[in-house]
């Protein structure tokens, strides 16, 4: 079978489907501490059980996460999109950036220019974003990419914050 993942090019970045090659990252990252607001730490087994869902998600709803890679390097930095695991209330924009790769910009650049595609070519126009509350740096992501807090609640017996996104198209309108 075979996928048809779209790729968006930013200035700086590449947002492509997931591939066997950068299961080591994925590895090492579901492996660290800073999996804890995701799920993680996870063993190996479970972060390549991760990539295939990643996958698989695409491979389900035509949507999903994409790796995000630097154009510069070429290595996956992080990983950004649409998804909506079965018990989530509606599509959620997500972002992860793996460890090493904090501070570049690359969460915002990747978060914005996936969240542009799902509006666009999607028709999710104001998506949401499930965080922590303890997730301070999604918390000022989420902020800074314009979305609004909207509720407080739980999920999956954690404490849950919803964060409404503009929709992106009006932005783009404006300018």
């Amino acid at each position: 079978m075979s996928l048809d993942i779209p790729v968006i090019k930013t200035d700086r970045l590449i947002l492509r489907d997931p591939r066997e090659t950068d299961f080591p990252v994925v590895a090492e990252f579901a492996a660290s501490e800073r999996t804890e607001f995701i799920g993680g730490p996870q063993d190996r087994f479970s972060a390549w059980q991760g990539l295939l869902g990643q996958l698989g998600h695409w491979a389900l709803r035509g949507y999903g996460l994409w790796m995000i890679e630097d154009r510069e390097t070429g290595k996956a930095v992080g990983r950004t999109g649409v998804i909506r695991h079965d018990g989530w209330p509606e599509p959620e924009l997500g972002w992860t950036i793996f460890s090493g790769q904090e501070g570049h910009g690359f969460a915002k650049e990747a978060a914005e220019a996936a969240r542009l595609y799902a509006a666009r070519e999607w028709g999710f126009e104001r998506l949401i974003s499930q965080i922590h509350p303890d997730n301070g740096r999604s918390i000022s992501l989420a902020l800074r990419l314009g979305a609004v807090q909207e509720e407080e609640t739980t999920l999956f017996g954690e404490p849950c914050l919803i964060f409404r996104h503009p929709d992106p198209r009006e932005a783009e309108d404006a300018a």
